[in-house]
């Protein structure tokens, strides 16, 4: 229930296609991107770089809190190897799962936003109260 939460909260931080079009340029109907329409050339960049950097960081808290399988025990390059292979696949596949709710969902009406994120929060909830009863 926490890991289905965390990736709601990881497709409305990053403004992903069921919360947020990126690629309309509406003012009314952005949420994330319409800050960006001030910035042209290299702060533009960093602005995008910025959002990737964020997506990416959320992705990896994902795949390794839920997924922690292939994590390094030393520093050994065989471990580090094994490690950054295993971290790509549960990236690649955190990706494809996020490419798949995007093609399957519609953009959701902007008033519809803040069902689908109390939904995350009950399923946090739900979590946080699973873990302390039923330890």
């Amino acid at each position: 229930m926490a890991c289905a939460a965390l990736f709601i909260v990881l497709l409305a931080e990053t403004g992903r296609i069921p919360v947020d079009n990126p690629a309309t340029h509406l003012e009314l109907t952005m949420i994330h991107e319409a800050m960006l329409l001030e910035y042209s050339g290299r702060y533009l960049a960093f602005m995008e770089w910025g959002a990737s950097v964020k997506q990416l960081v959320l992705m990896t808290l994902l795949a390794n809190i839920f997924f922690p399988i292939g994590i390094a025990p030393d520093a050994s390059p065989v471990a580090l190897g094994l490690g950054l292979l295993s971290y790509g696949v549960k990236l690649v596949v955190l990706c494809a799962a996020v490419v798949v709710v995007e093609i399957t969902n519609a953009k959701l009406r902007l008033f519809r936003v803040p069902d689908l994120l109390s939904a995350a929060f009950v399923l946090a909830t739900l979590a946080l109260l699973s873990t302390f009863l039923f330890q």
